[in-house]
């Protein structure tokens, strides 16, 4: 990414903010049920997120022959403590459908350009394992998981923008950028059914791929938008689109901790 760690860090919660209300409407979308402070003793402080994801119109078609569209929702658990972080999704505990999927992302944020080797520290069996991709935010896709994620109208390779200076970024960008970062993740899936799972497995590949890649472009594509912003603003911005989400998809606001609530009085 064209950017400093501490600017990634700002940009990635301003794009999640934007691409969840872009994506929730009165049926499907995003539903946030928890967010908080954390402090344990594997991350150490952090951001803490519980929300369900509805997500009937992005399901491939033939995945509706296991169980029904409106059965096919996600909850995700987020550890956020950045510069690492860690994601689980599974079937919400009231769904009956696909209790045993599991879907984890690790991720780990370098202020480097792509080269570190075995950030996760994998042992040699994980290693031997792995599929190494990279995801350069100026190439294009025009595979079905893009087209459902929604592709980013904007292309790198001719955008610059007005209050940095920063693009266009032409091939080998990586090289000569600066500031440059990375956002090295380690997704982990199981999906243990006979007859699909690995198919539902590679899908999820697929699908997490373009989703990276449209996230990624969009962080860069609205540095206009979020340049600037400070750990307080986002966050209060952040406080306001989880109430927002909840209101589109018609659901209870969600509890902030005191803390939160004090600082606003």
């Amino acid at each position: 990414m064209p950017m400093s760690l501490e600017e990634y860090q700002i940009a990635q919660m301003y794009m999640v903010m934007k691409m969840q209300q872009q994506n929730t409407t009165g049926r499907e979308g995003v539903e946030v049920l928890e967010n908080r402070s954390f402090e344990d003793d594997e991350f150490g402080k952090g951001q803490y997120t519980s929300k369900v994801y509805h997500l009937q119109s992005k399901v491939p078609t033939w995945l509706t022959t296991f169980a029904p569209a409106d059965a096919l929702v996600m909850q995700e658990e987020a550890w956020n403590a950045y510069p690492r972080c860690k994601t689980g999704w599974q079937s919400p505990h009231d769904c009956p459908y696909f209790t045993k999927f599991r879907l984890t992302i690790e991720t780990i944020h370098k202020a480097d350009n792509g080269k570190s080797e075995n950030v996760h520290g994998l042992n040699k069996e994980q290693l031997a394992a792995r599929q190494v991709e990279f995801v350069d935010i100026a190439s294009t896709s025009t595979d079905y998981w893009s087209y459902m994620v929604g592709s980013s109208s904007v292309d790198l390779s001719n955008f610059k923008s007005a209050r940095t200076g920063r693009g266009p970024l032409s091939e080998g960008w990586q090289e000569t950028c600066d500031p440059v970062m990375t956002a090295y993740k380690l997704v982990t899936i199981d999906a243990p059914y006979w007859g699909f799972g690995y198919r539902l497995e590679q899908a999820l590949l697929a699908g997490e791929r373009a989703l990276f890649l449209e996230s990624h472009q969009n962080c860069f594509s609205w540095i206009d938008e979020w340049f600037g912003m400070t750990m307080q603003q986002i966050r209060e911005l952040e406080q306001e689109s989880d109430s927002l989400l909840n209101e589109k998809l018609r659901k209870p606001s969600l509890l902030t901790n005191v803390e939160d609530f004090e600082d606003r009085l």
